[in-house]
């Protein structure tokens, strides 16, 4: 039985969904930056934000007026996007033997529980590949788009580079939650609750900037559009925050997993 494969079919509706989904994201935002542009009204109507609020949408750290600052505002929308689908992917590829009363027919196999892991990871990674690269070539196509055909690559690719990470970060924090709660149906319920805590979390932080060391405790600071698309570099720090993190919520998702009554 090649269960990397027929996760991958048994998804594979699911994140065309998904794919088109945030390729009209992209679309969208793009062409609202262009409605502004067009008026030159962007500034002005912005200006009229409360700062707090205003520090949230990120305003005054880019430049609006151009597609690349335009495009880092919205970034953080996409962001949470495929953070929800992440942490629901993560959550939903390992709980479902249990939710679907599957687990004694695919257990029964002479497979062991970490190779399962394994190949449900692999392919919840391959999902989250996919999902990247679709919206890495909306996101270059849109922002050259609307540059008067030049597009700041590199940034682009920073970008996505670092929602990647936060991709697989949330996915792992899935699959551990669903390795650890005992009740596969509230696997993804735990996850998503993790996901928007870190988001309101950074959002907090934007409009308060108060306890800025809280910041190490909310993915969605790890990779600021905002400070990529002025300095087009990482923190190194947060990468290796990530790594941790990664490798924390992987052994927890293997050592539960293996040791959990697998309700049938």
């Amino acid at each position: 039985m090649n269960i990397y494969l027929r996760e991958l079919k048994a998804r594979r509706k699911s994140i065309i969904f998904w794919s088109i989904g945030l390729f009209l994201m992209d679309a969208a935002s793009m062409n609202k930056f262009a409605g502004f542009e067009k008026s030159g009204q962007a500034t002005q109507v912005f200006a009229a934000f409360p700062k707090g609020l205003a520090r949230a949408f990120g305003l005054g750290n880019v430049d609006i007026n151009t597609a690349l600052g335009w495009f880092a505002m919205a970034f953080m929308y996409l962001l949470v996007l495929v953070a929800i689908h992440a942490s629901l992917l993560g959550a939903g590829i390992l709980a479902e033997e249990e939710q679907d009363k599957t687990a004694e027919f695919l257990y029964a196999k002479p497979i062991s529980r970490a190779k399962v892991v394994t190949e449900k990871l692999l392919a919840a990674l391959t999902l989250i590949i996919i999902l990247n690269i679709v919206t890495l070539l909306s996101s270059i196509s849109m922002v050259a788009a609307f540059n008067k055909g030049v597009s700041p690559t590199q940034e682009i690719l920073l970008m996505m580079a670092g929602m990647f990470v936060v991709q697989i970060i949330f996915m792992v924090i899935g699959s551990a939650a669903a390795a650890i709660v005992r009740k596969p149906k509230y696997a993804g319920a735990a996850a998503s609750a993790i996901m928007f805590a870190t988001f309101f979390l950074s959002l907090w932080l934007d409009i308060t900037e108060k306890l800025p060391w809280l910041k190490y405790f909310t993915p969605f600071k790890y990779f600021d559009a905002k400070i990529i698309a002025n300095h087009a570099k990482f923190d190194y720090a947060f990468i290796v925050i990530s790594i941790g993190v990664i490798i924390a919520m992987l052994t927890m998702t293997y050592v539960s997993y293996n040791a959990r009554d697998l309700k049938i």
